[in-house]
């Protein structure tokens, strides 16, 4: 199990030959240290100096400088549509809620306080299973947990 830990990640690694393909939520994209399986079934571990978001095509590179893909997984989300999209993402990113902003549509994680909102200011709403990729914002690669208020 010696040679099945990484301590590094590339980015944007699609061009590898990956040994396998790692399934990742987009909580499960934010880490450190943890325990992971392949979809292949085979375990190994990351333990990274620095917490890190991964995207879709990053690489977890293993001991003996094989590389294990990371997919990004569908999940359950709510989609949101409006005729102000730009007011109701305000509204969205005033709450500090991850959101995947598109020209006709929001997605952000299910949370029905939000939803009760953007609904109360005309929105409509409705869950889907879709690959969650949010904006990163300007304080972090990926998320934005980094700044200070």
């Amino acid at each position: 199990m010696s040679d099945l830990v990484s301590q590094r990640i590339k980015r944007h690694a699609h061009a590898c030959e990956p040994v396998g393909i790692c399934t990742l939520t987009y909580q499960g994209r934010f880490l450190r240290r943890r325990m992971l399986w392949t979809d292949e079934g085979l375990a190994f571990l990351v333990d990274l100096e620095h917490t890190e978001s991964l995207n879709h095509g990053d690489a977890f590179i293993l001991k003996d400088d094989t590389m294990i893909e990371v997919r990004i997984a569908q999940e359950p989300l709510i989609e949101i549509r409006g005729d102000d999209l730009v007011r109701i993402a305000w509204h969205i990113g005033n709450r500090h809620t991850p959101c995947q902003i598109e020209p006709n549509r929001l997605l952000i994680q299910p949370d029905h306080v939000i939803e009760a909102l953007v609904v109360k200011i005309g929105a409509s709403v409705m869950k889907v299973v879709e690959p969650f990729i949010p904006e990163g914002g300007a304080y972090g690669h990926g998320r934005t947990h980094s700044h200070a208020h």
